[in-house]
């Protein structure tokens, strides 16, 4: 990739931003990469000290003709914090809690809050936020709106858009506005923004007959821009910006619904002889009302045994040699009643012909876990999970880009066995962990990206994999969100006309004319962006033109972007 110099940009910045503002070359080689196997120098990197200063920042970018990208803890997986442009760092600085409503359980913050510290702030009052992912010691809050995260207890709590109230956000043209629950004359929108509110419904209002034939039906869809939201009786605008990955709007001040803390919890470890058999218990166990179901395979059994942190946990709760099991939290309020339910749970174990004196894939049963610390214990573990994967001493190593399908419960236990199938004709095999109970497990293919076999490899499989998601009316992004990796996958999930949609709600939240060219929010199947509008000025990994896989086919969804600079930079 060419590097580009911009000291006009870099001087104009330096004398109106206090926060920081980084050009020079490590710093640049530092935000060139995120959780993902992409890596893109950026032009520079601003930390704006304050929300006036974020604003300022962008004008800047604007005049000078530089796409911005917000980005908050770097854990994306699929490329959505990288890019050739303006990076606006918001975790350096803006993390403050700007409203807290203990009352009404709710809360406003800024984009740059991390989840953990959050929720130490909200403890002492009783409350949560419960989108609990497993990147929640450095995961920002405007991150998780813009992937439209969602957490291991998603069954109870749901995902970003189901606990967003409201989000505040500055569109291109450096106009503010609020974006919330709208009455349908638009009565309560303000003069200067009722016609985005009122192009926003008629958009979904003409293509409602295709959302209801085209979006997957199930929890675990973080794909495309979320245009259902705009078929609701009261439509809540700020819905559609949770999932648009900072293609639309950046956020300046997030509206949160607060839960009360979870009380003592029952935990039951489900033992398995056989992975198909756990996959085919899922659907049987969630009608118990668990708060979560997670998975642990046998591959991440054998890895966390050789490390010592983890050695003593399993030692506590895993029986024999199972192919996997299901950890089943039960969180009501009352013990007594968790209790119950973890006793049902036994029950239907043998119903389903499980037990421990039995051999083979019917080989299991449920060891109970009661006791906080080994919850916790359990939990740090299961969190743990990609780590621990990534400890496989070998050349290959897990790679994430169809990690997060989600397919119906009904059809988890057929979609495994095949995606394993899958694998093996590709010469190699999946790990596989994490949320069971809405069918959106985290699977990585073992490859080793050095081998230009592998390469290719690893496109095919993206290919038959999001095929096969398909088959099963599932989503191809069920948790990580589209950035690089799965942007290009659009059409042939959602169909033409979905995507011309996706493009036409872009443009509607774009600038006016003053503002500046720069790549459109999504990537076509055939790697091609998007019309880009003049107005267009945010950063779009959702499309990022210079990816390997816009110029060939063969190579892999995740393919580095670029070689330079040397990983070893950050």
């Amino acid at each position: 990739m060419t590097t580009r110099l911009m000291p006009g940009l870099e001087r104009r910045l330096t004398a109106e931003i206090s926060g920081g503002v980084l050009f020079d070359a490590f710093s640049r080689g530092r935000y060139a990469t995120d959780a993902s196997h992409y890596q893109m120098l950026p032009v520079g990197t601003v930390l704006p000290r304050t929300i006036a200063e974020a604003e300022r920042a962008i004008a800047i970018a604007r005049a000078e003709g530089v796409s911005v990208l917000p980005r908050g803890g770097g854990t994306s997986q699929c490329g959505q914090a990288v890019n050739a442009s303006l990076v606006i760092d918001c975790s350096r600085h803006l993390d403050r809690m700007l409203e807290f409503d203990v009352a009404g359980r709710r809360c406003a913050v800024e984009p740059g809050i991390v989840l953990d510290d959050l929720n130490r702030a909200l403890k002492s009052h009783g409350l949560w936020f419960p989108v609990d992912i497993s990147t929640a010691s450095r995961a920002t809050i405007g991150g998780m709106a813009a992937n439209n995260s969602c957490g291991a207890r998603s069954l109870r709590y749901g995902t970003m858009r189901d606990n967003v109230l409201a989000i505040d956000a500055v569109l291109a043209d450096g106009i503010s506005a609020h974006f919330g629950p709208i009455a349908s004359d638009l009565s309560d929108v303000p003069a200067d923004l009722r016609d985005l509110a009122k192009n926003l419904l008629a958009l979904g209002a003409r293509e409602a007959a295709e959302i209801e034939a085209r979006f997957p039906k199930v929890q675990r869809r973080v794909g495309g821009y979320n245009l259902d939201a705009l078929l609701a009786n009261a439509p809540n605008l700020s819905h559609l910006l949770v999932g648009s990955e900072g293609t639309l709007a950046f956020s300046t001040r997030i509206e949160l619904k607060l839960w009360p803390l979870l009380g003592r919890r029952a935990v039951g470890a489900c033992h398995f002889g056989g992975f198909r058999q756990a996959m085919e218990a899922v659907r049987h166990i969630v009608e118990l009302g668990p708060i979560a179901v997670e998975l642990v395979d046998r591959t991440m059994i054998e890895l966390a045994r050789d490390i010592a942190m983890f050695r003593p946990t399993l030692q506590q709760f895993v029986r024999g040699e199972p192919d996997a099991i299901l950890l089943v939290e039960f969180g009501e309020d009352d013990f007594a009643e968790n209790q119950r339910r973890l006793a049902r749970l036994h029950a239907l174990m043998g119903d389903l012909g499980f037990s421990w004196d039995k051999a083979g894939a019917r080989y299991g049963g449920v060891v109970d876990v009661l006791e906080g610390a080994l919850q916790t214990a359990i939990a740090d573990l299961r969190t743990s999970g990609l780590n621990v994967m990534m400890s496989m001493k070998e050349a290959g190593k897990p790679v994430s880009f169809v990690e997060d399908c989600a397919v119906p419960l009904e059809h988890l236990a057929e979609y495994t066995a095949r995606l394993t199938e899958l694998f093996e004709r590709h010469g190699t095999r999946g790990t596989w962990y994490a949320h069971a109970s809405v069918g959106c497990l985290h699977v990585r293919p073992v490859l080793n990206l050095r081998l230009d076999q592998d390469v290719k490899a690893m496109r095919a499989i993206a290919e038959e994999a999001f095929a096969l998601v398909r088959a099963y009316k599932g989503s191809h992004s069920g948790e990580h969100g589209d950035g690089i990796v799965r942007s290009e996958f659009h059409e042939q999930m959602f169909g033409s006309r979905l995507v011309r949609a996706f493009e036409a709600t872009n443009e509607t939240c774009s600038a006016t004319p003053r503002a500046i060219a720069a790549r459109s929010g999504k990537r076509r199947s055939t790697g091609r962006p998007i019309r880009a509008r003049a107005a267009d000025c945010w950063a779009r990994s959702r499309c990022a033109t210079t990816t390997a896989p816009a110029a060939n086919r063969s190579a892999a969804p995740c393919a580095r972007a670029s070689a330079s600079p040397a990983r070893s930079a950050t």
